[in-house]
């Protein structure tokens, strides 16, 4: 599979900030990526199943944006299609951000799942951000900067709030990006987990639950989460919940668990499993 590259009558110059490469890039929350980081004077490959519709945001953000926009359809739970996704993260210099958008949601409980989707959903949620994020790493690393942003959910820290399989997968992501920063902390790598909330998008009516039947204030557009987004990456943020009043929230909340992390691990069970004087009672 090749890519078909968009460009303007008068193709503008490779960009000086590079190239954004946006999975998931055809509608929702990529397309709204797609729209912000070209006006942001990125360069873009979009990546999605749906050809037509990734070649007409191509071509409006060309007419609207005079940036070089690159359209590679794929269908990413295919290798054949995922592999050249990943060579072009692993050999172009010029891709600068990859944005690991795709991925699928369910809302139905276990006793109401079909373990073969929730089999898809880890696939497409876990393995291909994965590969992804190996194919395009290392370069970042090599080059001494790069940008990762890994879109999560606040089911990533709210389990219980959908489906429990789809929550796992998102805590995986957010998992992931957080040991991403500590790893990669001197490298020149920004990496940025996203956690949205409820977004108005195609996710719903995929999931089993109408947007309509959701409570409106709970909603956010995705133009919306996108900006938040970007905005807490401009500030600095490595997680960002575009609906948190309250950033201290989290901020005790991430302090609280990187302070308990150094007391899991010991070479005695904690006292109140009382482990070491039950078996010296029992000896007795």
């Amino acid at each position: 599979m090749t890519a078909t590259t968009t460009t303007a009558a008068a193709a503008s110059a490779n960009s000086p900030k590079g190239t954004a490469l946006v999975t998931g890039a055809s509608s929702g929350i990529g397309a709204v990526y797609a729209d912000r980081l070209a006006r942001r004077g990125f360069d873009l490959i979009l990546v999605a199943r749906n050809r037509e519709r990734l070649e007409a945001l191509a071509a409006k953000l060309v007419r609207e944006t005079g940036r070089k926009i690159e359209v590679l359809p794929a269908d990413l739970m295919s290798r054949k299609d995922l592999a050249p996704v990943e060579a072009a993260l692993r050999t172009r210099s010029d891709i600068t951000m990859l944005v690991n958008n795709a991925g699928v949601g369910a809302a139905a409980p276990l006793l109401a799942s079909d373990v073969d989707k929730m089999e898809e959903m880890i696939a497409l949620n876990v393995s291909v951000l994965t590969r992804l994020t190996y194919a395009a790493v290392p370069g970042f690393v090599e080059r001494g900067a790069g940008t990762l942003v890994n879109i999560a959910s606040i089911v990533a820290i709210s389990p219980e709030t959908l489906n429990g399989v789809y929550g796992g997968s998102k805590a995986f992501v957010l998992a992931l990006s957080q040991s991403l920063q500590h790893e990669l902390k001197d490298k020149g790598v920004r990496v940025q987990a996203v956690l949205p909330g409820a977004t108005a998008t195609e996710f719903w009516g995929i999931a089993g639950v109408p947007m309509e039947h959701l409570p409106k204030e709970i909603v956010m557009t995705a133009q919306d989460m996108v900006d938040a987004a970007l905005a807490g990456l401009d500030q600095g943020e490595q997680v960002t919940v575009p609906a948190l009043p309250d950033l201290a929230e989290w901020e005790a909340f991430d302090t609280a668990r990187r302070a308990m992390s150094g007391r899991l691990s010991s070479t005695a069970p904690a006292a109140r499993y009382r482990v070491g004087a039950d078996s010296a009672a029992s000896l007795a």
